[in-house]
């Protein structure tokens, strides 16, 4: 960043305005990208840790005054300090860059952000004076110059955005912080609005979110993360329990037709709100019923098939079609797809199994049953293999776990997970591993299979080799090393590899026009799902391999958004959202070392679970919702961290 001749950021001070050549300080904190979009460069960012200029004709003045007005029109008013005092502050400084400045109010404006950032309610007036109050420690001739000549400062071009930490990290960009202040303030509909807005599968990510969000959740650095989740599944339960149902509220009909490819949750997501921007999607699933790896990879007792249901019958409410039953490549292709309908959207799912590559894996035994088709049969109501007893699992993400713990709920007694590094390096959710302790799989860490045992046709066991952790591998974890003469035997009758997940593009042909990449993933545009042939896009895990659903639902809406630019003939584009998405995530929402002045010591409630020896056997839902009580005093807890970003382009 040697163009940055001043930063205030993170507490970091970059002060080049005098130097030059080898005497210029590089700033460690700052990563400000260079341009907001082609044509636009990024002369300076003004946000919640502080000031980044980038080019010396930027008005300090202006640049104070514009963002003062941002921050004052953010401000929600429910407390004193930020409600009227960014009032002020605008209004000053609004009257200093008009050139209608008065002696002394730089003084004033920044006793007033002092009271303003250490009185009030949320990080919209903590954070939000912090600029101007570096602004005005570092570059107070400009403001009193500003004044003692009566300047009208000349006017910038900007643009701003608000954030916080769990937002930018949520792939559905959701309004964390305001459905979960709606729940402490009793609107439970309305939080459920909120939600909506962003997802249409409350209910679903409400269950089975990975919550990348409760990774960046500032509270954390107190006593513990807001239970982002659980209120997400109370709000979209709380309208279960009422009996009540959505409204979907869908645009002016424009009578184009939309292909969608597959009933997972990018297909759902895509087609839901294509949909309510006056579209006709059409799915087809090759499947007897929707949801996708949703459905068929996700025992019942984390997610309950009549919640799915119904989340897919609001998309169809909304106004989409689904037809059941209808695999694309056998009977109808993508080209007719494409000739007989103005779009087409592609989001089929991972639902292959990646082999395990081991010997006497290829030769068709019984009881050898690759994970995805596992849960499939078991989601039909069938046990895969009534005969077995003794499973062993291979793997160590949620498929894997979902296969142990759904063994034992068609009542197999010896079931064995094999995971070739240490139970720290799993990368299933550690709330799925505790609930599979509790429910007494066995755990085999540090081991790996080398050779399928058989016998007339059927396994009777597995051959592992004992492992070691070596040095790091390309996903940074330590590569497990196979420890020599350290064989043994699993005894076993059902063997099912869940190491890994991989799309089936088979319904494609080779005259399509669909590029492919290398991982044969379809070659779509990162920022617009736009795929190599006109008029067809493509989103999930179909582009970018084994994903999570949250991710799924998030680039499903988003392909929406471009599908319908394509529609109307507009251009192909990332939106404005999507590029303060972009800058932020170069900036970083988050800052790992911070330190949080205020009181902790709250914890989150734990949602009641079914007993493991009772729920081990049955597939009802294993975890129970949060109560009201227990859900508005956990809302309670959220620091309301919004932050406000604005930039000044050239």
């Amino acid at each position: 960043m040697e163009d940055i001749f001043f930063s205030s950021w993170r507490e970091e001070l970059v002060e080049d305005r005098k130097m030059s050549g080898n005497d210029k300080v590089r700033p460690g904190n700052v990563r400000l990208p260079e341009n907001f979009r082609p044509g636009e460069r990024i002369k300076a960012f003004i946000g919640w840790n502080g000031i980044i200029l980038r080019d010396e004709d930027v008005d300090i003045v202006d640049l104070c005054a514009r963002y003062a007005e941002a921050v004052q029109g953010e401000s929600c008013g429910k407390c004193f300090p930020c409600r009227v005092g960014t009032k002020l502050v605008a209004d000053w400084l609004g009257k200093i860059a008009s050139g209608e400045g008065r002696a002394g109010w730089p003084v004033l404006i920044g006793e007033v952000a002092l009271r303003i950032r250490e009185g009030s309610k949320c990080s919209i007036g903590q954070t939000g004076m912090t600029p101007i109050l570096h602004a005005l420690e570092y570059f107070s001739e400009a403001f009193s110059s500003a004044i003692a000549q009566e300047r009208k400062v000349r006017m910038g071009r900007y643009r701003f955005a608000v954030t916080t930490p769990c937002i930018s990290a949520c792939p559905g960009s959701l309004d964390i912080p305001g459905y979960v202040e709606d729940i402490g303030e009793l609107r439970f509909a309305e939080a459920l609005s909120r939600i909506r807005r962003s997802i249409c599968m409350a209910g679903t990510l409400g269950r089975v979110c990975i919550r990348p969000c409760e990774s960046r959740c500032r509270r954390a650095k107190l006593d513990e993360t807001i239970s982002i989740k659980n209120l997400k599944r109370f709000a979209a339960d709380y309208e279960i329990d009422k009996n009540r149902r959505p409204e979907a509220a869908a645009g002016r009909k424009t009578g184009r037709k939309v292909a969608i490819i597959g009933a997972g949750p990018a297909g759902l997501s895509c087609a839901y709100w294509l949909a309510l921007k006056g579209h006709r999607p059409t799915i087809f699933e090759k499947l007897p019923e929707p949801g996708g790896m949703a459905a068929i990879g996700i025992p019942d007792f984390r997610l309950p098939r009549s919640i799915l249901r119904r989340e897919v019958e609001i998309v169809r409410e909304a106004g989409v079609e689904i037809r059941y039953g209808i695999e694309v490549g056998k009977g109808i292709a993508l080209k007719d797809l494409r000739r007989e309908y103005d779009a087409v959207f592609i989001g089929v799912g991972a639902q292959d199994s990646t082999p395990m590559g081991v010997e006497g894996e290829e030769r068709g035994y019984r009881g050898f049953i690759p994970g995805v088709r596992y849960l499939l049969e078991i989601s039909m109501g069938k046990d895969p293999y009534p005969e077995g007893k003794k499973v062993v699992v291979v793997g160590g993400g949620n498929v894997a776990i979902d296969c142990v713990r759904s063994s034992f709920r068609i009542g197999k007694g010896d079931v064995n997970l094999v995971y070739r590094r240490s139970r720290t390096e799993m990368p299933a959710d550690p709330a799925e591993i505790r609930d599979a302790e509790e429910e007494k799989v066995s755990f085999h860490f540090l081991c790996n299979p080398t050779k399928i045992l058989a016998q007339d046709g059927r396994v009777v066991g597995v051959q592992c080799i004992r492992m070691e952790l070596g040095e790091p591998d390309e996903s940074g974890r330590r590569r497990p090393v196979p420890v020599a003469g350290s064989e043994f035997v699993i005894d076993a009758d059902i063997l099912i590899p869940a190491i890994g997940q991989k799309v089936d593009l088979s319904f494609l042909a080779a005259d399509d026009g669909i590029r492919l990449t290398k991982w044969n993933t379809i070659d779509s545009d990162g920022e617009t799902f736009a795929t190599s042939l006109e008029g067809v896009f493509a989103s999930g895990d179909c582009i970018t391999g084994p994903d999570v659903l949250v991710r799924a639902t998030g680039t499903g809406k988003t392909a929406a958004e471009k599908i319908d630019l394509f529609l109307r003939g507009g251009k192909l584009e990332v939106s404005e959202e999507e590029r303060f998405r972009a800058l932020f995530a170069a900036i970083g929402v988050y800052d790992p070392d911070e330190r949080i002045s205020v009181i902790g010591g709250l914890k989150t409630p734990a949602p009641s679970m079914l007993d493991p020896e009772e729920r081990k056997r049955t597939f009802e839902e294993v975890e129970r919702g949060l109560r009201i009580d227990e859900a508005v005093v956990e809302a309670a807890r959220c620091l309301r961290c919004y932050r406000i970003g604005m930039i000044a382009l050239g």
